[in-house]
């Protein structure tokens, strides 16, 4: 593979150790952090450089990856003077890892076509674990060609990624992996519950019954950290609730029925009500020990 000049801005809990992947992968990469402190913090750690705007990180980069926290710092890190758009050169192409709204994948779609670089959307499923270990599943919307010329590069942290159709069909794949998430937590939050209600070893119950087809990755990976009170472990409730809007907002605008995901939404509202937001999405089983 060429190795390209890169910008990555967002250093959290999942930009941070991506951008790392393609440092070793030998790519030239520059960091952006709107604070200054995790990308000096990243830079001591993988080598690199690091930028204060966003444009100047993206100024001569052949590609832009970005990973922040909503719309809003979507807009923000795209957008304006000292956005990374100002600074990217036609032909360019620039890789939108947040979950956000369709919407503002459409207008930034649009934004970053009047300077002639390729927006593409490509969201990731796969938490912290995913990231730390190059394992993420990316799900991706845009040109056919802009995606073919990200693909190599994003395989520095993929375990697959795949091109689903044109911009936007990226974030709607993640809103799907949200809502399937949403009802699976939630059903095996109900079944912990009630094999202790039940005076069962939740344990041994989940060693029989992950064997069939009850079984699924939330249950395999987390059940332990469940029935020992621990929520530390993956993706933020706040987070969750912060997606789960995005999916229900949408399903009002295309006609999707989502009656489970909106109910499991307001489970996670009393999550956060119990002082939860920043426990991982398994604290619903948390809410039902609470109820009694």
């Amino acid at each position: 593979m060429t190795m390209a000049k890169l910008a990555f801005l967002g250093m959290g809990v999942m930009g941070a150790p991506m951008a790392g992947h393609l440092q070793k992968a030998g790519h030239e990469v520059t960091v952006y952090n709107r604070t200054a402190a995790r990308a000096q913090d990243w830079v001591n750690a993988h080598g690199g450089a690091m930028a204060t705007t966003p444009r100047a990180a993206a100024t001569g980069a052949d590609f832009v990856m970005a990973c922040v926290g909503n719309d809003d710092d979507l807009r923000s890190v795209c957008l304006g003077d000292d956005g990374a758009f100002a600074g990217m050169g036609s032909g360019t192409v620039f890789v939108d890892h947040t979950t956000v709204s369709a919407k503002v994948t459409a207008e930034l779609y649009a934004a970053a076509d009047t300077k002639q670089v390729s927006f593409v959307d490509a969201p990731i499923s796969g938490g912290q674990a995913g990231a730390e270990n190059g394992q993420l599943s990316i799900m991706c919307g845009g040109d056919q060609g802009a995606y073919d010329r990200a693909e190599p590069i994003m395989q520095a942290y993929a375990k697959l990624c795949r091109r689903i159709g044109e911009s936007g069909a990226g974030q709607m794949t993640k809103m799907c992996n949200q809502i399937a998430i949403a009802g699976v937590v939630q059903g095996l939050s109900e079944a912990l519950h009630f094999a202790e209600k039940a005076g069962l070893d939740g344990r041994a119950v989940v060693e029989v019954i992950s064997q069939g087809a009850a079984g699924s990755w939330q249950m395999s990976n987390r059940y332990e950290t469940m029935l020992d009170d621990h929520f530390d472990h993956g993706f933020a409730t706040d987070w969750m609730r912060k997606d789960l809007g995005i999916c229900l907002e949408t399903a009002n605008e295309n006609g999707a029925s989502l009656p489970v995901t909106a109910l499991v939404d307001q489970f996670y509202k009393d999550v956060q009500k119990m002082g939860g937001g920043r426990w991982d999405t398994s604290s619903l089983f948390k809410r039902l020990r609470n109820i009694g």
